[in-house]
């Protein structure tokens, strides 16, 4: 057992500085793409720049959570901060738009490390009773990094250089690994075990079937083309192999026997299907906001602030509940309040204020809070201490899945929507040949936007109006089924003496 004693505050605030830089990462860069593809060109390639990192991330996961269930958390962490520090440096170093992509990659692979394994060694680290107020704290920096994210990327962009969003990450690191390097002293119990080889390799080989075919779809080849049923079928094999792999392994990357416990499964379930809701808002609200009721195209960071400030609120209140409350009492609430604001977002038009578009992200802010603090606690909660790190990394994949299916899911439900409208709308009215209806973005330039007809620009708002708000009606749908499980998540608390009958419980 650990006999030295870790100064607490030092370790927590490295672990905030891993979840901050690792979850800030995309929203930072998305901000300053246009310059990036101004100064490198390659705009038929830019989204790889994304994609690298999200799948490198993805893949990474559950696998480092494993490793560090194996091998231990903290060297695994410091892995994840020089990996991520060293991929920084490379991007600020890149002179094409794939070398960029190639070294977003290696950052994603150390992302993969950081935010999974800074929650286990919280939980690790801290005692029963603090868990709670704490696990506020890391859901609130979680939360929060959303709206750093395009604030930071946006000032660097406009007063430095585009480099900088990349270099800022350095001296974030370099405290983080000292923090963590030299104040933490890890349990030397760790569980020897064989690496799952065969796991691994479909596991990343799956995945990035998967997230390829998602993120290039309907985007740079089309759904029905080779290259893109290709890869659903590689992600589908290879998911049929993972499963009989995992079933057969002594040591399973991602332990099935973990499903087992009810408190674990829901809190996946839960964190898949809110996800998918909450970002489905986060994307186009801002398109929204300056599409159809003509708001500055100010960064996303600005339009999104009442949203993430909900969040803070109810990321901060669940994790100072947790003692107190069962998660259920928690997560039934709060999935309620997603649901009714994504309801009250269904009744935007055209003549929506802006002031009443934020009181109703302040509701879906609120009612995703919880999640980001409460589930990685339930996840964790009745797991042998040995298995916290999969545990933690099992959930943080399935939750980045989540975002990335409603963005796809409900992107090409919105697409569809207004490309419809438009061409019952227009009949034959000729549009300007830049205009690109199947991305919505395209049609928030200010420069393009007033070469449109005042007519036609007010059939294009109507489109999106209405288009989007369908969009949202769906979006309700994975919103109420995540409320449903939350009802399945039984009695558990975060209660150091709390009896779990029944539950796949340390020791068993």
């Amino acid at each position: 057992m650990q006999k030295k004693k870790n100064n607490l505050g030092i370790v927590l605030a490295g672990l905030l500085l891993g979840i901050l830089m690792a979850s800030m990462d995309n929203t930072i860069v998305a901000t300053a793409m246009g310059d990036i593809v101004g100064k490198l060109g390659g705009l038929d390639k830019f989204v790889w720049v994304t994609s690298a990192y999200m799948v490198a991330e993805m893949a990474g996961m559950p696998i480092f959570g494993k490793l560090s269930d194996m091998y231990g958390r903290k060297r695994f962490f410091i892995f994840g901060i020089l990996v991520f520090m060293l991929g920084s440096i490379l991007c600020g170093t890149a002179t094409s738009i794939v070398e960029l992509s190639i070294y977003r990659a290696i950052q994603g692979i150390g992302g993969g490390a950081l935010v999974p394994i800074a929650f286990t060694i919280m939980f690790d680290a801290v005692p029963v009773e603090s868990r709670g107020k704490l696990g506020g704290l890391f859901g609130a920096v979680f939360g929060m990094s959303s709206i750093f994210g395009p604030l930071l990327g946006a000032y660097l962009t406009e007063y430095a250089r585009w480099e900088w969003i990349f270099y800022i990450n350095l001296p974030l690191g370099l405290i983080a690994f000292v923090f963590i390097a030299f104040f933490y002293h890890e349990s030397r119990e760790h569980s020897k075990q064989q690496i799952d080889w065969a796991g691994a390799i479909t596991l990343i080989g799956g995945v990035v079937c998967l997230m390829f075919a998602l993120e290039l779809g309907g985007k740079k080849y089309a759904w029905d083309s080779w290259q893109i049923l290709g890869l659903f079928a590689g992600f589908a094999v290879l998911a049929i192999v993972f499963l009989i792999a995992e079933s057969k392994a002594k040591e399973p990357i991602i332990s099935f026997k973990m499903f087992k416990s009810r408190i674990y499964w829901s809190s996946n379930v839960i964190g898949i299907l809110s996800s998918a809701a909450f970002i489905t808002a986060s994307v186009y609200i801002p398109i929204f906001i300056q599409g159809v009721l003509g708001g500055k195209p100010t960064n996303s960071g600005l339009v999104l602030l009442p949203m993430m400030l909900g969040s803070v609120v109810t990321a901060t209140m669940g994790g100072f509940l947790m003692n107190k409350l069962k998660y259920r009492t928690i997560m039934i609430p709060t999935l309620a309040l997603l649901i009714v604001g994504m309801g009250l977002l269904t009744t935007l038009n055209e003549n929506s204020t802006l002031w009443t578009l934020r009181f109703f992200m302040i509701l879906v802010g609120l009612g995703i809070g919880a999640s980001f603090s409460v589930l990685s606690n339930a996840a964790i909660h009745s797991v042998k201490p040995q298995d916290r790190g999969s545990a933690s990394s099992t959930l943080n994949f399935l939750r980045s899945l989540g975002m990335t299916l409603g963005i796809t899911v409900f992107g090409i439900i919105q697409s569809h929507l207004f490309t419809n409208k438009m061409a019952a709308s227009l009949g034959g009215a000729q549009l300007p040949k830049e205009l690109d209806l199947k991305d919505p973005h395209a049609l928030l330039s200010p420069e393009l936007r007033q070469h449109i007809p005042q007519q036609i620009l007010e059939t294009i708002s109507s489109a999106m109006s209405s288009s989007i708000v369908q969009t949202f009606i769906w979006a309700i749908l994975p919103a109420a089924l995540a409320l449903v499980a939350a009802f399945f998540m039984g009695r558990d608390k975060l209660d150091p003496h709390a009896h779990m009958e029944g539950e796949y419980q340390a020791g068993h």
